[in-house]
Parts: structure tokens; C-alpha cells; sequence
């Protein structure tokens, strides 16, 4: 059954009640196994894409058995939104710390958008998530998970809930400083997608970016883009 509240466990070093059980056969965070699961499929969807990535060579990678891998997930799209679901949980908890001690609406929105558009780094607290890897596949893959015949299902069974929300606690960010402003979730889902692009823009095809040295002109552009948008 899907949770309606955001769990993090620091103790631990887990995200809990923000993944649908829908989305796994067995949960792979109770499992030393499971969380090799997690951690050999970051790391192989970075290497070598989804397309090419199959439930054997995880296997194979890991040292176990295909089946064992099956006892976790019913195919490799239910794992991938799994990992994208596990993400923006994380991310949640990011806008957590980071709005935590900031007043103003304005500086809280700013802070948002930083966290939502700036290069990702490794946190400790979660020994086996590379988020730096996971930030670079939900940019390249995470849109499969939802331009897919299966979507509507998917989302019936809550796996973008974790999104939904994100956007949704941003986009009451920009209607607190801007109360009569329209779109705020037209343009936060803008302003994550956009950025995501770009990401992968400054990196694959560096001509439709303006990425300069010493400067994170990405997260300075949305920044920008928000709030001369919304006045």
C-alpha cells in the first residue's frame, strides 16, 4: 500500500514509506542482496543505458542467479521506477534540510531551485546509492518511465507520486510569493525537465547549452527563468 507521509531514518540511512510496493516483488532495502540489486543497476544503467541493460547481466555482475534477481522485481521497467521513485524521495529530503532554516518565501524558492537544477553529488548517508550516477541516469532514462503504453497504470499505482509531490511542494513555494501566478506547476515540471537537458546537453551536444567555465550557468538560467517569470 502506498504511504501518504515522507519516512527518512537516519539511524538507518533509508527512505521509508516513499516507494510503492507496487513496484517491487520484495523490498530491496531489506536485503544485503537487495541493495546490491540497487547499486550493480546504477551503476550498469550509467555504463551501458537501458536499452542494453538485461536482468542477466545484472545477474551475471553480481554474482548470483537471474531468478534471485526476479524475487525483487517483475521486469526491468518496474526497477527503473523504483530507482527514479528512490530518487525523488531523496531528493524530498534535500529540500527538507536545505528550506529548513530559510524565512522568506523568496529565499526558500531560490533554494529550491538550486537543489532541483545543480550538479549532484554523493551523500554517505546512503552507503549503497551512488546518487551521483542515479542523478545522471533519472536525466537519461527516468523518461521512459513514464512515455511508456503502460503510464496511466503506473500512475494509478502511485509510482509518480514521489514527482507529483515535488513539484507540488515547489509550485506552493511559488504561489506563496506570487499568489495570483497561473502555472506553477507548468513551470516547475518545466524547470526540472529543462534542466535535465541541459545537464545532458552540456555534456553530449555542448552547442545547445552555454555551459562556461567557473560557472553553473544551468542552475543560474532557471533560476533566472523563475522568477522573472512568475514577476
Amino acid at each position: 500500500m502506498e504511504s501518504n507521509t515522507i519516512g527518512f531514518n537516519p539511524a538507518f540511512g533509508s527512505l521509508s514509506g516513499r516507494i510503492p510496493e507496487t513496484l517491487f516483488l520484495k523490498d530491496p532495502e531489506s536485503s544485503d542482496l537487495g541493495k546490491r540489486i540497487l547499486s550493480g543497476s546504477i551503476d550498469m544503467l550509467f555504463e551501458i543505458g537501458f536499452e542494453q541493460f538485461t536482468f542477466l547481466k545484472l545477474a551475471r555482475t553480481l554474482q548470483t542467479s537471474e531468478a534471485s534477481v526476479y524475487r525483487y522485481f517483475e521486469n526491468k521497467h518496474k526497477l527503473l521506477l523504483y530507482l527514479t521513485t528512490w530518487y525523488w524521495a531523496w531528493m524530498d529530503h534535500r529540500l527538507d534540510l536545505a528550506l529548513a532554516n530559510r524565512r522568506s518565501a523568496k529565499e526558500r524558492l531560490r533554494a529550491a531551485v538550486q537543489i532541483l537544477t545543480e550538479q549532484v553529488t554523493e551523500d554517505s548517508t546512503f552507503t549503497y546509492i551512488n546518487e551521483s550516477q542515479l542523478h545522471r541516469v533519472v536525466i537519461e532514462e527516468s523518461a521512459k518511465t513514464y512515455m511508456s503504453k503502460e503510464v496511466d497504470d503506473d500512475n494509478k499505482a502511485g509510482a509518480f507520486k514521489g514527482y507529483k509531490q515535488i513539484v507540488a511542494r515547489v509550485s506552493d513555494l511559488i504561489l506563496e510569493l506570487q499568489p495570483n501566478y497561473r502555472y506553477p506547476h507548468m513551470l516547475v515540471s518545466t524547470l526540472i525537465e529543462g534542466a535535465h537537458h541541459q545537464r545532458f546537453f552540456a555534456e553530449h551536444l555542448p552547442s545547445l547549452t552555454d555551459e562556461r567555465q567557473n560557472e553553473d550557468t544551468i542552475t543560474r538560467f532557471f533560476t533566472q527563468m523563475v522568477f522573472q517569470t512568475i514577476g
